[in-house]
C-alpha cells in the first residue's frame, strides 16, 4: 500500500500541464481514451483512475458543445416567444405549443457556444427565461 500512497502524493504535486501530459501518456500506454465516459476508462485500466481528477479538469476546460434550455415563458409574451422557438427549433406552427407545454426543456442540444449564445439572446429579447448548460 505504500507504493500507492507514494504515487498519490506525487500526483498531488503535479501542475495542470504535467497532469495533462500524464493523461496523454496513460491513454497511449494502456490504449484508453480519457474523453470516453469515466466508467469505461476507469474500469479498463486502474492507472487511468489516478488521472481521473486531471481528466475532469481537462473536460471542463474543453467543453465545446452546449444545450439551450428554455425555462419559462411568461403568459403575456407567448406569441413572440413561440415565433422565436419555431425558428430556432425548426418546427411547424402547430407543434410549438405542444413542444413548450412542459418546461424546462432543451430547445437546442450539442451546439457551439456561439450558436447557443445567439439562440439565448433571441429568446431573452422575446421575453423568455433561458439558460445554457
Amino acid at each position: 500500500m505504500s507504493t500507492v500512497n507514494e504515487i498519490i502524493e506525487k500526483l498531488k504535486g503535479l501542475t495542470l500541464l504535467e497532469a495533462s501530459e500524464l493523461v496523454s501518456k496513460i491513454e497511449e500506454t494502456f490504449g484508453v481514451d480519457a474523453s470516453a465516459p469515466a466508467g469505461g476508462a476507469v474500469v479498463m485500466a486502474a492507472p487511468g483512475a489516478v488521472g481521473g481528477a486531471a481528466e475532469t479538469a481537462k473536460a471542463e476546460e474543453e467543453k465545446t458543445l452546449f444545450d439551450v434550455v428554455l425555462e419559462e415563458i411568461p403568459a403575456d409574451k407567448k406569441v413572440s416567444i413561440y415565433k422565436v422557438v419555431r425558428s430556432i427549433a425548426n418546427i411547424a406552427v402547430n407543434q410549438v405549443k405542444e413542444f413548450t407545454a412542459t418546461l424546462p426543456k432543451a430547445l437546442k442540444e450539442s451546439v457551439s457556444k456561439e450558436e447557443a449564445e445567439a439562440a439565448k439572446q433571441q429568446l431573452e429579447e422575446a421575453g423568455a427565461k433561458v439558460k445554457i448548460v
